[in-house]
């Protein structure tokens, strides 16, 4: 086959016939509202995706936050399903022990005690009252030679003495003597009811005990002068008189004699002291 001047789709040359031509054009305006449609679908497709995910997180925050509000309410019901406390013991039907609102009385005071007859109720003897065999006041030793108790009180005394014991009262009397250097002491203790009457004894004293011998001690204080003394304490009076067993007369300057004097009129007061204190222990301890 030949073809003239202008090839194929030239003049004179063949060409597709109009209709084949117009059918084989594309429809752009349909393309495009075809473009447009899937863009727009996309777009939506995109939006509720992403919605949806919003929604899915929301719900994970809602479940996270449900969660935790179980969690805390499982606390708070667990706070109210604790154990409940342990039932305590009923109390005992027994009495409670009572203390009284009374303050327990004072231990009692040796110098009251030795100061009334009716608290003053311990053994009285001359050997209770003077139980050594020896009584020391400061290295000295003085050894006990005799004694004698009796209940006429003017019966161991001379001179005026006895008249004031007997208008005071006097119960009892105790006597000792003691001799160290052959210098010799005797001691009387007149016994009253009360301290008043004791008191009085010993502010009217008048000369004197009479010394009491034996135990190897003769006689003494009986014709010459000697040393006395009086003093008191609760409701005994007691009174000393001290001289020479040789029958020596005590002067004025003397010092032995005054000095065994004292050592004894000390120590009688530390023997009725001590019977004070045994008493009030006693009574304490009873009380106790």
């Amino acid at each position: 086959m030949s073809f003239g001047q202008g090839g194929p789709y030239g003049p004179g040359g063949s060409q597709p016939p109009q209709q084949r031509q117009s059918s084989q054009t594309p429809d752009w305006a349909a393309m495009a509202d075809h473009t447009a449609t899937r863009g727009r679908r996309r777009r939506w497709l995109f939006i509720g995706g992403a919605v949806l995910a919003t929604a899915a997180v929301g719900a994970m925050v809602a479940t996270a936050v449900v969660s935790s509000n179980d969690k805390d309410g499982s606390s708070d019901d667990s706070a109210k399903h604790l154990p409940s406390q342990p039932t305590l013991p009923r109390e005992s039907e027994s009495p409670e022990p009572s203390f009284s609102n009374v303050a327990p009385p004072a231990p009692p005071k040796p110098l009251d005690i030795i100061s009334d007859a009716k608290r003053d109720k311990a053994p009285l003897s001359a050997k209770t009252l003077f139980p050594d065999e020896e009584a020391a006041k400061e290295g000295r030793s003085y050894a006990k030679a005799a004694t004698s108790s009796t209940a006429s009180c003017a019966a161991g005394t001379q001179g005026s003495l006895g008249s004031v014991l007997s208008g005071n009262g006097c119960r009892k009397l105790l006597r000792a003597t003691f001799s160290k250097d052959g210098v010799a002491v005797t001691i009387g203790v007149a016994v009253f009811d009360g301290r008043a009457s004791a008191e009085k004894a010993k502010n009217g004293y008048k000369p004197n005990v009479a010394s009491l011998s034996g135990g190897g001690v003769p006689a003494f204080c009986r014709q010459t002068a000697c040393r006395t003394s009086a003093n008191a304490i609760g409701r005994y009076a007691y009174f000393t008189i001290s001289g020479y067993t040789s029958g020596k007369k005590v002067t004025t300057s003397d010092t032995q004699a005054l000095q065994a004097g004292r050592d004894m009129a000390d120590y009688t007061f530390r023997r009725i002291l001590a019977r004070g204190n045994a008493q009030a222990s006693a009574a304490a301890g009873s009380n106790g």
